[in-house]
Order: C-alpha cells, then sequence, then structure tokens
C-alpha cells in the first residue's frame, strides 16, 4: 500500500511549486507587458518614420513635377529675349518710315510682319504691354525719367519709350517709362 506521507509529501511539494509559479508569474507578467509597450513603441517609431519618408518623397515627386512645369513653360525664355530687341528696331524703322513719309505699301508690309512677329510670340506664351496711364510699378516698370506734370497724378506712367514682355506672367523685360511728379509748389 501506499505511505500517506509520501502522498503528503508529494501534495506538499506540488503546492510549494505552484506557489513558486503564482510568486514568480507576476514578474513574468510585467516583463512581457513592458517588451509589448516597448515594442509597440517602436512600431508607431517605424510608422511616423516611414509616413514621414513618403510625405517626403510626394513631396520631391510634386516639387520635380512644378520643375518640369516650369522648364517647359519657360523654356523659350532666351530666345524671346534674344528677339525683343529685333521687335523694338521694327517698331523704330515703322515710325522713322512714316515720319518720312516712305512709301506706304513698303510700310504695309512691315507693319504686317511685326504683327504676325507678335502672333507668333503670342502662342508662345509672350505678351507685350504697354503701361502709359498706369500707376508706377517697378515690377513692371523701369522708370528712366521723372517729369514734372499737372495734368497726371504723382507716380503715373506719362511716357513710354520701350513697351514690356511677360512670358507667362513672368516679366522678361520691363516697359522703360517716365513717371509723373507733382509739381513743386515752392517753385509757384
Amino acid at each position: 500500500m501506499d505511505d500517506p506521507r509520501t502522498d503528503e509529501t508529494h501534495l506538499t511539494d506540488a503546492t510549494a511549486a505552484a506557489t513558486t509559479r503564482t510568486d514568480e508569474a507576476p514578474a513574468d507578467v510585467a516583463a512581457l507587458q513592458a517588451e509589448i509597450e516597448s515594442l509597440k513603441r517602436e512600431a508607431e517609431d517605424r510608422q511616423d518614420k516611414m509616413l514621414r519618408a513618403l510625405a517626403e518623397v510626394d513631396n520631391a515627386r510634386r516639387r520635380a513635377q512644378r520643375d518640369r512645369e516650369d522648364y517647359v513653360r519657360y523654356a523659350a525664355e532666351s530666345l524671346v529675349r534674344d528677339l525683343i530687341p529685333v521687335l523694338d528696331n521694327l517698331d523704330r524703322a515703322l515710325d522713322a518710315a512714316r515720319a518720312a513719309g516712305n512709301a506706304p505699301s513698303v510700310v504695309d508690309g512691315v507693319e504686317l510682319i511685326k504683327r504676325e512677329f507678335l502672333r507668333v510670340l503670342e502662342r508662345a506664351g509672350v505678351t507685350r504691354y504697354s503701361a502709359i496711364g498706369q500707376p508706377f510699378d517697378p515690377t513692371r516698370h523701369e522708370a528712366f525719367t521723372r517729369v514734372v506734370s499737372a495734368d497726371a497724378a504723382p507716380d503715373t506712367v506719362v511716357a513710354e519709350t520701350a513697351p514690356g514682355y511677360v512670358l507667362n506672367g513672368r516679366v522678361l523685360r520691363p516697359a522703360m517709362v517716365a513717371v509723373a511728379a507733382a509739381p513743386d509748389e515752392d517753385a509757384a
């Protein structure tokens, strides 16, 4: 038969082992919870870094697209800048021919060439503008003189020696202008 003391010893050993496991379990659970929290933080950090990297890539893509569009929009800028003096010379030639009373058919032909030239430039995004009568704008006008005028409001463009040109909203050459100044009250 079985010795009752052996059963009792076995029961005591099992209870002690269970008690030990129970005492160790909170420590293991706390360690596991700490590890879980650490892994959660690490996952959140990686998620944040990934989202930031994706945003940076998206911003770089948009920036590159905008740069490409600007390049296409303003690719002809150098050529147009070189052609503007040709237009100025056509204007001077027409003014001189009209003043001299040269053959009207030649003047009309040169005028036709100038209009066609301007149409071609307009299709490329170039716009010619005049500043006479407008308030002086240093971003669109280059003043070469101030003219005392009782008729025009101060800082108004009263004369223009060369028109301005814009390529797709960007000023290629500002209009060369004379700006009105108020008459000096002490001089009167």
